[in-house]
């Protein structure tokens, strides 16, 4: 069962059914975990017991995190009773930590480092091992979003908010099924305060979630996978492709990840309106930045939040010096990078991201000093240069993220000038499977883009919106042509895959 699937309607409708009719939070909060159980169920059974393990280890070291001192010591052993107080949370906190990571690295990361291993020492039996476990065990979906989420609640815990004493709630938050899987990451406080108050949603809200559901179903199944064709044939055939050609599925690659991630956010957060509940926004048109700062604040917004609190600030942030600031964008940006995959393209493409984030900052700290640069900047001419440079960088690091093999992103981006294409290729692509030719297939990336500017120019710009009851009439109208005009074998989302 996936989203934007009959089943998932069904799903969906009778779970809202059950939610509502039951009386008391505990029976709602059951339901949705029975409920959130029954959809990874439909996926991958086998996994169901370890993420239960798992969220139950992490529910009782953050009570253990949250159990006070004796505060009856006397007062000259009250210190002491506070340094091993204080240690024995660090240690908590630790174990807690290092369960998560290793319960990453043990399904993700386990062939890469073998295989790594066996590059640099030749030693078959890593390689070995590397091909065996690559066969045989299957990373659970939804893994790296659990336990980012794992660790945000037991650090919570850890700088002084409350520890929850309710298994249900926990277990029903962790397992929430509309993010269960490709998130957005939520943190376990800010949705534990909306059950507090839980309430049936108003009219407007249910238009609204209604809404998001049928956005994230044209921009998945009627845009997003009708690009994944182009750009999949494209990278299938490199040594075909011409310098054009691959720039044309770079651009396109760009917007089908865009569009197919933010898609299933909107499906997610759609569901949760219709449960009453408010998952956080993931993305705030990130292609429309004009610097990669502001570009990591409003893509993927909630991993950009949760690198920046639980890792960037307590590496100290900018608060030791520019030097410092750029190390720890650094190290920031390749973690991010290895949370994406277990593979050298992804910690390229992290290692890219940290080198922009730095030469933004040291940037930023020049036009401080200089009045003309901070006027260019601020200026129409700068805006449209830092747009350009901001967008060609993220553009073009995404070649590593679409071909985490080095071999063959690198490949690309030998060719991405001068190169002339073979004629086949534009026959066989173009032609033949996509039925159009190459000037058709650049006009209809390019008249994508158009249409995402004037979106944002009437959201951002002119601060305006459909009207509920237009929103309304549209849900039916976008479901269907969604549902007739998708690709006959819809690709999964993309985010399955980290």
């Amino acid at each position: 069962m996936t989203f934007l699937s009959i089943t998932y309607g069904i799903f969906l409708l009778s779970v809202l059914g059950l939610y509502w009719s039951v009386e008391g939070r505990s029976l709602k909060l059951l339901i949705i975990l029975i409920a959130s159980l029954v959809f990874y169920s439909s996926q991958q059974i086998q996994y169901v017991p370890l993420f239960l393990v798992m969220g139950w280890l992490t529910y009782h070291l953050g009570l253990a995190l949250e159990t006070p001192i004796d505060w009856r010591t006397e007062d000259e052993m009250w210190e002491a009773e506070e340094q091993r107080w204080q240690q024995r949370r660090r240690r908590l906190l630790i174990i807690g930590i290092t369960l998560n990571v290793f319960l990453l690295l043990g399904f993700k990361y386990v062939p890469f480092l073998l295989s790594s291993i066996y590059a640099v020492s030749g030693w078959q039996t890593a390689d070995v091992g590397a091909s065996w476990v690559g066969d045989n065990l299957l990373a659970p979906l939804g893994i790296s979003f659990f336990s980012f989420e794992c660790i945000a609640y037991l650090v919570d815990v850890y700088r002084g908010a409350p520890a929850t004493h309710s298994l249900l709630k926990f277990a029903s938050y962790k397992l929430f099924f509309p993010k269960l899987i490709s998130g957005p990451i939520t943190r376990f406080h800010p949705l534990a305060t909306q059950w507090q108050g839980l309430q049936f949603p108003q009219p407007s809200q249910i238009v609204e979630g209604l809404w998001l559901i049928a956005v994230g179903a044209v921009k998945k199944l009627l845009l997003a996978d009708h690009l994944a064709t182009l750009v999949n044939l494209s990278f299938g055939n490199l040594e075909r492709a011409g310098s054009g050609d691959l720039w044309l599925a770079i651009a396109a690659y760009g917007l089908q990840l865009y569009l197919d991630f933010s898609g299933y956010v909107d499906v997610a957060r759609g569901s949760a309106i219709l449960l009453g509940l408010d998952l956080p926004q993931n993305f705030n048109f990130p292609y429309f930045c004009t610097n990669i700062a502001d570009f990591w604040r409003r893509w993927h917004m909630t991993l950009g939040d949760w690198l920046r609190n639980y890792l960037y600030f307590p590496l100290g942030g900018s608060r030791k010096g520019l030097g410092r600031t750029c190390l720890n964008l650094m190290i920031v940006m390749i973690i991010a990078g290895i949370w994406h995959g277990a593979a050298w393209g992804f910690v390229v493409w992290g290692t890219l991201h940290g080198i922009f984030l730095m030469l933004h900052r040291l940037t930023d700290v020049v036009s401080k000093e200089s009045q003309p640069l901070t006027k260019f900047w601020k200026s129409v001419p700068g805006a449209i240069v830092g747009w350009s440079i901001t967008q060609l960088s993220v553009f073009f690091a995404w070649i590593f993220f679409r071909l985490p093999n080095l071999n063959q992103s690198w490949f690309v981006v030998q060719r991405l000038w001068g190169h002339q294409g073979d004629a086949q290729f534009a026959q066989k692509i173009y032609i033949e499977a996509l039925q159009s030719d190459r000037f058709h297939s650049t006009a209809m990336v390019l008249g994508l883009a158009i249409a995402m500017s004037v979106a944002y120019f009437f959201h951002r710009g002119l601060k305006l919106q459909l009207s509920l009851p237009i929103k309304l009439l549209l849900v039916p109208t976008c479901l269907l042509i969604a549902w007739i005009l998708a690709p006959n074998e819809s690709p999964p989302y993309i985010y399955f895959d980290f």
